[in-house]
């Protein structure tokens, strides 16, 4: 690869790493080509895709400084094979497909990742796998807001309902007033 397609390639990346929301760095050295691809089949079904990134290329990447700081300092220790994900909707998901795929193949290591133009650390990164789906955060947050009108309701419902039972067992007491 010439020095022209290098910065070519550096520009595209760079794109992509500005418009995605989490860039999963792994290392794959070991990684078979079969495995690789199975990568790429179960991160394509979550909207991200896999890119190689050569050590020359990142560093071409943050060279015009307008990554930020945190971005050119992990793309400067970017050293050996490093497959870079990119979850362009759906970080959680995305985060869960490489944790989960690590976890079955030793060939494949979390590395520093960035989310946005912060690194986050391959901890980070499990957490962010571990996260609950998008759906089931949405429902808690729903049930936590609709938590307060159903709890009014029953405390309204309450009166009534006992007010119907003391007139209830008064005239229970009237139509048998031996009990």
């Amino acid at each position: 690869m010439n020095r022209n397609e290098k910065v070519e390639l550096a520009g595209a990346l760079k794109e992509k790493f500005m418009k995605a929301q989490v860039a999963i760095f792994a290392d794959y050295k070991g990684l078979s080509a079969t495995q690789a691809d199975n990568l790429r089949k179960a991160l394509r079904a979550t909207k991200a895709e896999v890119k190689v990134l050569k050590n020359n290329v990142a560093r071409l990447i943050t060279k015009d400084g307008s990554m930020g700081a945190e971005a050119k300092e992990l793309m400067d220790s970017v050293v050996g094979p490093t497959l870079v994900a990119f979850a362009m909707e759906d970080p959680a998901a995305a985060a869960k497909v490489v944790y989960k795929f690590a976890q079955d193949n030793e060939a494949l290591k979390l590395k520093d990742s960035l989310m946005g133009q912060r690194r986050v650390d391959a901890s980070g990164i499990e957490a962010l796998a571990k996260l609950p789906s998008k759906e089931v955060l949405i429902g808690k947050l729903l049930a936590t807001m609709n938590a307060p009108a159903s709890n009014l309701v029953g405390v309204l419902a309450a009166v009534p309902r006992s007010l119907v039972t003391v007139l209830a067992a008064i005239e229970k007491k009237k139509a048998n007033p031996q009990a």
